[in-house]
C-alpha cells in the first residue's frame, strides 16, 4: 500500500456499514485477499482524524466504538482524494504477481514439510541446501533491481 491509503481504505470499508475498529481491519485484510493486513495502530489514528474532520460519526456500542460514514464520508468515499487509483486488490493485474508468490511460499512450506516427516537426514540436509540455494537467489533478484 502506498503511504496515505489507508485513509481512502478505511472510507471504503465503511460503505459495507457501520463498524468498530477491528471489523474494519478485518475487511480490509479480507477485501485484500490477506494479503494487506493494517495495523491497529494506523487504523485507529486514522478512525480519529476522519472522524475530526467529520467525514465519520461514531458511537458506544457494548463497549466498542463503533464507527460510520457520515454523508460528508460517503461523497468522500465515492469521489475523494484516490478514489481513481484504486487499491491492488481491485484489479487482477495488480495482485496477480503477489498471489502467485503467496500460492509459490505456501506450496514450498507444504513439501518442505513433507520431506521433514520423510525425515531421512540425507533428504533434509538436500533440502535445506535447495531452499538455501533459493533464499539467495530471491535476494539477488532484489540486488539487481
Amino acid at each position: 500500500m502506498r503511504r496515505g491509503d489507508i485513509r481512502v481504505a478505511i472510507l471504503r470499508a465503511l460503505q459495507a456499514g457501520p463498524a468498530h475498529g477491528y471489523e474494519v481491519i478485518r475487511r480490509l485484510e479480507e477485501g485484500s485477499g490477506g494479503f494487506w493486513r493494517p495495523s491497529a495502530g494506523s487504523v485507529y489514528p486514522t478512525l480519529q482524524m476522519l472522524e475530526d474532520e467529520g467525514l465519520l460519526s461514531s458511537h458506544e456500542d457494548n463497549g466498542k466504538r463503533v464507527y460510520e460514514l457520515t454523508d460528508t464520508g460517503h461523497a468522500e468515499a465515492e469521489s475523494g482524494a484516490g478514489a481513481d487509483r484504486g487499491f491492488p486488490w481491485d484489479s487482477e493485474e495488480g495482485l496477480t504477481g503477489y498471489r502467485a508468490l503467496r500460492g509459490a511460499v505456501s506450496q514450498l512450506m507444504l513439501a518442505t514439510r513433507q520431506v521433514q516427516v520423510a525425515g531421512e537426514p540425507e533428504l533434509v540436509e538436500r533440502a535445506a541446501a535447495i531452499v538455501k540455494e533459493a533464499r539467495q537467489k530471491l535476494y539477488q533478484l532484489l540486488a539487481e533491481s
